[in-house]
């Protein structure tokens, strides 16, 4: 330990060395609004500023005599040094974690032991910092020379940021005796453009949270802490909270919703999975009670509630400035600081093939943000957020982020959703769709399932434009769950580790996978056959002959219901749901061969690649080619004869009852043939739950196989 510390100590000197800066003389301009050539650290702030070392604020202050806080202190300090602040390793203070602003640099100068905690394991980087405590910090650093401007100052005296400006500045000039004072041809540092209009915003933002109510304590330390460090902020959820976990089975919304209300948020957009249970007996009740309950306001522009009578007095197509909570709006204004900013929302129009809405329609994304932002800027409202749940960059003949920005001038911000895009920092869309020239729109996406929270820090001039902004996304699987928010969660927990921890008196001996495409592997329970995938259709075919004397020929399961693997071991109960977890139904459904190989070559249409259609099969066997053009790929589809025990082909003209879950019999993932079928009543809903009909088959098998069978089978790999 001792050579790993004496390693460091050598860096931080070379640190020092390198970072070794020039004087900026008196008489150049000042860097900020509020640091005159009078005041006395004058020279210390613009020599730092000049090196890059420090910023000042957004409205183009620096705040000399304001006292510093021991996290200040550390970052510019680690700045100062040049130190990583990004691969550190946890200090473990009880009161810091990674989505703390000074996190990065105060584990940097604890690594380096410049810097300690208390000892009660906490840091207290809020506690302002007196001369004393500073001048153990500077001491702790080698071949630092002794300090002039330190000696004039009691210990118990509170440093001020221009204080500590000037002692960094004397540390780095005096650290390199080659580096002169002044140098012959001084470079002054430019005035920080911003004007006295400028507004800057904070927001932070989440999607795609999926029911993961377990992890909302973390999000809630992240969201605390972040408003503690910054001023004017804005929370916003990007949509798709329903559906992916027991909570939403056991609670359908409201376990999420009691520690979402607690968080506290500005607005929210509808996910698509906000309509998974549209087509259940109780239609959207779950949905429209999730609304009600909400402690903040939800906006949808392309979103139109009124056929559905759950909605009655919850929606308007209005934009509001004095939205209520528990209510729907295209729009809502904030007025933040003084100032206005408008937030309008869009759900892809994809939600009609990919979940259940039932009386609930969606327009056109592009024409409904152009009113949105027609609509805002008719009051007044220049600074404007579109909160959307259509994708990044996802399928442009639909709708997504990207051509959103370049369609529809007028938008600053995009906080995005659905396709569950990691993006680290904010995107910039600074062209329209024909390569000109346009304001900057900044889009932003936080990944998935309360991974991270998203920031980003934005200014606009007088005029709505954006100036400066930055972003990054907070790691959550580093910070400490917030105690308030477990205590709340423990009811809902306990119910939902009641029913997941129990088993169903089935061991697997190897997994059963449910694998997903990566840069190595294009394999995919949304490309390729599984055996997951074949144990579930073989259930739903066994059971669906049950309910009919007709043949039953095959079973269809869609790839992208399949969500979750079940590990090896005893399985329980909260694994079979976690499979299985929309809460869809067994469906017979009678459909021509020719229907059938339509619904095959929509399913096959991304082939090799990925698409949440796939359909998984029982009781048949395919063969297609992906080389081949997206609508002829089929080459064959066979049925297995129980009379002859031989597979035959399907005809075109014939009529076949095959099994599959309610949303793919009505029409989901855009299969239209079958969405004909179910308005001409040539589907019967069973009404049985996919996850039971699962974990009966599980029961019914004395092996579970865990390799596939060749039902599935690509002609274009053998060739």
């Amino acid at each position: 330990m001792e050579n790993k510390r004496n390693k460091f100590l050598t860096v931080t000197a070379a640190a020092l060395a390198v970072t070794a800066v020039a004087v900026v003389p008196a008489s150049a301009a000042s860097p900020f609004s509020d640091v005159k050539e009078s005041h006395a650290d004058f020279e210390g702030i613009s020599t730092l500023y000049a090196a890059g070392i420090i910023s000042g604020y957004p409205d183009g202050t620096f705040k000399p005599d304001t006292n510093v806080t021991r996290g200040q202190a550390a970052k510019m300090i680690a700045g100062a040094l040049k130190l990583d602040t990004k691969e550190v390793e946890d200090p473990k203070f009880t009161d810091i974690s990674a989505s703390n602003p000074y996190y990065g640099s105060i584990a940097a100068l604890v690594g380096l032991n410049v810097i300690t905690g208390y000892g009660d394991n906490t840091f207290r980087p809020n506690q302002t910092i007196t001369h004393g405590d500073l001048a153990k910090i500077l001491a702790s650093i080698p071949t630092l020379p002794e300090l002039e401007s330190a000696k004039n100052h009691e210990a118990s005296e509170k440093v001020t940021r221009g204080q500590l400006a000037t002692f960094i500045a004397e540390a780095l000039t005096k650290s390199n005796p080659e580096t002169p004072e002044t140098p012959e041809t001084p470079e002054t540092p430019e005035t920080p453009e911003t004007p006295a209009d400028a507004f800057s915003l904070s927001i932070l933002h989440v999607n795609d949270t999926h029911a993961r109510a377990n992890e909302l304590p973390k999000l809630a330390t992240a969201v605390k802490e972040q408003r503690e460090a910054k001023k004017n902020v804005l929370t916003l959820h990007a949509g798709d909270a329903f559906n992916g976990t027991l909570y939403f089975n056991e609670f359908h919304g409201q376990a999420d919703l009691a520690l979402l209300n607690e968080i506290g948020f500005d607005a929210m957009v509808f996910g698509n999975h906000e309509f998974d249970l549209g087509a259940s007996p109780e239609g959207h009740q779950a949905l429209a009670d999730f609304v009600k309950g909400a402690k903040f306001p939800f906006v949808d522009a392309n979103a139109d509630f009124s056929a559905d009578d759950k909605f009655t007095g919850l929606f308007t197509d209005l934009i509001s400035s004095e939205p209520e909570n528990g209510k729907i709006y295209s729009g809502i204004v904030k007025e933040i600081d003084g100032e206005k900013v408008g937030i309008f929302g869009l759900t892809t129009e994809e939600t009609v093939d990919i979940a259940s809405p039932d009386k609930v329609t969606f327009t056109n994304y592009i024409e409904e943000a152009k009113k949105a932002v027609a609509a805002f800027e008719g009051m007044g409202v220049n600074k404007i957020i579109a909160l959307t749940h259509i994708g990044y960059n996802d399928n442009p003949n639909v709708d997504n982020d990207i051509l959103l920005a370049k369609n529809v001038p007028g938008i600053d911000v995009i906080v995005g959703a659905h396709d569950h895009t990691k993006l680290d920092e904010p995107f910039v869309v600074d062209t329209n769709t024909v390569g000109e020239a346009k304001d900057a729109t900044l889009i932003v996406q936080a990944n998935e399932y309360v991974k991270y929270l998203g920031t980003l820090d934005v200014t606009f001039d007088g005029d709505g434009i954006v100036t400066e902004y930055g972003g990054e996304l907070i790691d959550l699987g580093k910070v400490a769950e917030d105690e308030s928010l477990v205590k709340l969660l423990a009811p809902y927990k306990a119910k939902v580790d009641e029913v997941n921890n129990k088993e169903i008196g089935v061991t697997l001996k190897e997994a059963l996978a449910n694998p997903r495409a990566s840069e190595t592997s294009l394999e995919s329970v949304r490309s390729n056959e599984t055996a997951l995938g074949n144990i579930i259709t073989d259930g739903m075919l066994a059971k669906a002959q049950k309910y009919t004397d007709k043949t039953v020929v095959m079973a269809l399961q869609n790839g992208g219901g399949i969500r979750e693997a079940i590990p090896a071991g005893n399985i329980t109960v909260g694994q079979v749901i976690t499979v299985l977890p929309f809460g869809n139904t067994l469906a017979l459904m009678d459909a021509t061969g020719a229907e059938l190989k339509a619904a095959f070559e929509v399913s096959l249409k991304n082939a090799p690649k990925e698409n949440g259609g796939f359909l998984h099969i029982a009781g048949a066997k395919l063969q297609y080619d992906s080389s081949k053009e997206v609508g002829s790929r089929v080459v064959s589809i066979e049925y297995l004869d129980k009379a002859t025990g031989k597979y035959v082909a399907i005809e075109d003209g014939k009529t076949y009852t095959v099994a599959t879950n309610a949303y793919t019999a009505k029409g989901g993932d855009g299969l239209d043939m079958f969405a004909k079928a179910y308005e001409e009543g040539r589907v019967t809903d069973l009404g049985l739950s996919d996850w039971e009909n699962l974990q009966e088959q599980l029961l019914s098998l004395k092996e579970v196989k865990t390799t596939t069978e060749g039902r599935i089978v690509d002609v274009a790999k053998k060739q």
